[in-house]
């Protein structure tokens, strides 16, 4: 998807650009809230122009909703405060509404939300998520988890809304595996926080399909604190290697 941004907006600023992305999510991940920049000559369209020629230009699973100018010192990944990600899942006996088959995992066994939130409390604040996470070298594990927290939004429907500083590779996706494995009964609450433990990934848990999963939001400070945070970020990052 990035590339194919990419290509539309050379076309329509007739230079190569390259941009940057609040977070790479895992393939076959959705994203409603993503954000990106680029740097634009000063002689650039305006805001409203560009979103009417991307609509134009971009494949029908591509829009880009919105465009406004912001300070030089923004960047789209290390001025971030935190990530938000909702993960979709129904355990009707019957299967998905067909119109929500492409973001909503199917389970066919009834979950337990309370025995899931419970194991979600225990997961809370900021630790070594190395068992939850695809080995990356020199990347570290370690993060502070914000949110986790399922929600019955229909009788066959519940959703996941997860948010933390960032996540790293398929650290969402492992935490709703587990918890799906609480939820129906075959692992007590206590176990996924058991797993941080854990200097590694652990082959007990089973990574959840990417298609119910979706980046829905990102949160950035105020304008005149983004270059601060920039900073932070940077300087975190350097001394122990991070991905989104």
């Amino acid at each position: 998807m990035q590339g194919e941004l990419e290509a539309a907006l050379s076309v329509i600023a007739r230079v190569q650009t390259a941009l940057t992305v609040a977070g790479r999510t895992d393939a076959g991940v959705h994203a409603t809230g993503q954000v990106a920049h680029l740097d634009v000559p000063p002689d650039a369209l305006t805001p409203e122009q560009l979103v009417h020629r991307l609509a134009r230009l971009l494949p029908p699973d591509l829009r880009v909703p919105a465009v406004r100018q912001v300070p030089g010192s923004f960047d789209a990944r290390f001025s971030a405060l935190r990530r938000h990600y909702r993960y979709r899942v129904c355990d009707a006996p019957w299967g998905v509404d067909p119109l929500r088959r492409y973001d909503t995992l199917v389970h066919y066994r009834p979950l337990d939300e309370t025995a899931m939130n419970t194991a979600s409390t225990l997961l809370l604040g900021e630790h070594d998520f190395a068992a939850f996470c695809r080995h990356r070298a020199g990347a570290s594990t370690i993060r502070a988890l914000e949110r986790l927290e399922w929600i019955r939004d229909q009788p066959h429907l519940l959703t996941a809304h997860v948010a933390a500083d960032a996540f790293c590779h398929s650290m969402v996706r492992s935490l709703v595996g587990a918890l799906l494995a609480v939820g129906e009964g075959r692992r007590r609450p206590e176990w996924p926080a058991s797993l941080l433990r854990s200097t590694a990934r652990t082959s007990e848990v089973t990574v959840a399909a990417p298609h119910g999963l979706t980046l829905v939001a990102v949160d950035y400070p105020a304008d005149d604190q983004l270059a601060t945070r920039a900073q932070q970020t940077r300087a975190l990052r350097s001394a122990h290697p991070l991905t989104d």
